[in-house]
């Protein structure tokens, strides 16, 4: 196993920095270490933000027929208690979401009222957000099913997030990579936190890497202009969200060559509350060691309903 930098000798160092793809002569470690400590400040802004995954406190999903919403126990979207008891109703028809607000009740669309209204899915192109009070919702799709997320912008969750605990910052982890292009890219199908529920993203190929002298495998998935890993690692026993870790790199040029950094290895949204749609590691993309670079898992930083 590598050891982190933090703990091992300078000799040590040099040689692990010199060995992890092109950071060698001229790598400068104070620059990439203040580069990964800005990458994490970034990502708790992000998940602070409104539209951040920490203000998720509800997802409830939708066939054809109709859901009340409000705070009443027994509306099919329940809202938090701040929430009138009936906000409204929304209507599932052939594919298509409609809301209709109770007379007397405030909801608004980028602050305007409304009484009625088409809530695209977020895929659409047309994402449409209703806001009541501190309390949003919107209608996602995952694999042509329709959901209706539910935000607080007020959870008082939120105020005593953090800090996120990370391994230390170690460039032997920061590794040269090669992608192998299938002939065609192709469709893969991956399990998500939600038992039953898949998702299908293509796969443009397999990535190789050595870390400690011993080559590796990872299948990624085509994420816009990047490469999308979701993997595992024997740290996701004791350390490390179970159902893996998340990683972007750089799409490769025509030699498939790229720098592949497990410092930027991040929990995905399912770590921290019960309403996300993850996609979780499969069997082929969970590597038989333990990679303690980037960020932990704490279970206190994980909401439920009812904590």
């Amino acid at each position: 196993m590598i050891r982190t930098l933090r703990n091992a000798a300078l000799a040590a160092a040099v040689v692990a920095i010199s060995a992890c793809g092109d950071a060698g002569a001229g790598f400068d470690l104070e620059s990439y270490e203040a580069e990964l400590r800005e990458w994490r400040a970034d990502r708790l802004e992000r998940l602070l933000a409104p539209t951040g995954f920490l203000t998720q406190v509800g997802l409830f999903w939708l066939d054809d027929g109709r859901f009340g919403v409000g705070a009443n126990p027994d509306s099919a979207i329940r809202l938090p208690a701040s929430a009138a008891q009936h906000v409204g109703e929304i209507v599932v028809e052939d594919g298509r979401v409609r809301m209709s607000v109770a007379d007397g009740v405030l909801v608004v669309h980028e602050g305007v009222p409304v009484t009625e209204i088409e809530l695209p899915a977020d895929t659409s192109g047309e994402f449409v957000m209703l806001e009541h009070g501190s309390i949003a919702w919107s209608v996602i799709e995952r694999g042509g099913r329709l959901a209706v997320r539910v935000r607080d912008f007020a959870h008082p969750w939120i105020r005593t997030f953090g800090p996120i605990p990370y391994y230390d910052i170690d460039p032997g982890y920061r590794v040269e990579a090669r992608l192998h292009r299938y002939a065609e890219p192709r469709e893969i199908t991956v399990n998500t936190v939600i038992e039953g529920f898949t998702q299908n993203p293509v796969a443009p190929g397999t990535v190789t890497f050595d870390i400690d002298g011993v080559e590796y495998e990872l299948e990624p998935t085509l994420a816009g202009d990047s490469l999308f890993f979701v993997f595992g690692d024997a740290t996701n026993r004791d350390a490390t969200y179970g159902a893996g870790r998340y990683l972007y790199a750089d799409m490769p040029g025509e030699d498939g060559r790229f720098v592949l950094d497990f410092n930027r290895a991040y929990s995905p949204p399912c770590a921290f509350n019960d309403f996300s749609t993850c996609p979780v590691a499969s069997p082929r993309n969970r590597l038989p060691i333990r990679v303690e670079v980037g960020e932990q898992y704490d279970d206190a930083l994980h909401f439920s309903v009812g904590d």
